[in-house]
């Protein structure tokens, strides 16, 4: 019997309606690279390789990775034991398709991480904290839109599969959870910027939700630069859908090169 992990951050799923309709809405087929992140007691695991002949998992708790290890031979399950946010998606290939019951503590740095393989992904399917999938696929002027939707929207199509309740786990968290599928943008849908200056602007326009423009970004942009991107600097940064941002990152590239 394993025990939950606090550490962790372990809630078991064993709900099977919901295991079966996470599995489904992957549709996994026989020849794909299916990466599974934070397999635990292998709820998504058994379906998974009911389905495919090979699966990948990325798991860090040693005694689950022991385990698995146990249950299935190594032709089928290859387990990564290793830390998923220090993890090299892309030395699995390409077109990977990753799903995981991510846990709830590293779920946004995770996503990060993984934004960075989004050239080699084809497309993510995760259970996640309901207020986590929000802030995802939330759109200007809410109070759930803010760096991780900015930064998850420039790269991704979002969708918004299930929601799951705190039954589906054992053991329950305190929290309602969500099914979300994240389908990267082509090349051709993603204004090509300077990533760094981009990430900036972003997380400094954020950094203090309650503050104007003029105040978070004061340092970067001028009165005149926010008149010649017709924005105003009184405004707060949920204001800005996602476009106004690209457009600050453009003028400040083209201003350097003058």
């Amino acid at each position: 019997m394993h025990t939950p992990r606090k550490r962790f951050g372990q809630n078991f799923l064993i709900d099977d309606g919901i295991i079966h309709a996470i599995v489904n809405a992957v549709h996994p087929q026989a020849g794909e690279t299916v990466v599974e992140i934070g397999p635990g007691l292998g709820a998504l695991t058994r379906p998974l390789l009911e389905r495919l002949p090979h699966l990948h998992a990325v798991e860090l708790d040693r005694d689950i990775v022991a385990r698995l290890n146990r249950a299935w031979p190594t032709d089928r399950l290859s387990v990564h034991s290793c830390d998923a946010l220090k993890f090299d998606f892309g030395s699995l290939g390409t077109d990977l398709r990753i799903i995981g019951n991510l846990p709830y503590n590293i779920s946004t740095p995770l996503l990060f991480h993984l934004m960075e393989y989004a050239a080699q992904i084809r497309d993510m399917t995760f259970m996640l904290q309901k207020e986590v999938v929000e802030r995802m696929v939330a759109e200007p002027s809410t109070n759930d839109y803010g760096r991780l939707t900015i930064m998850l929207q420039r790269r991704f199509h979002l969708e918004w599969l299930l929601d799951v309740p705190p039954t589906a786990f054992n053991p329950p968290p305190k929290v309602d959870s969500a099914v979300v599928r994240l389908i990267p943008k082509t090349p051709a849908e993603v204004v090509p910027l300077d990533e760094a200056l981009f990430s900036r602007i972003v997380q400094a326009a954020f950094s203090q939700r309650r503050k104007t423009l003029r105040n978070t970004l004061g340092s970067l942009l001028k009165p005149e630069d926010f008149a010649a991107l017709g924005i105003d600097s009184t405004l707060r940064a949920e204001a800005l859908p996602l476009a106004d941002y690209e457009r600050i990152v453009q003028h400040l590239k083209s201003s350097e090169g003058n």
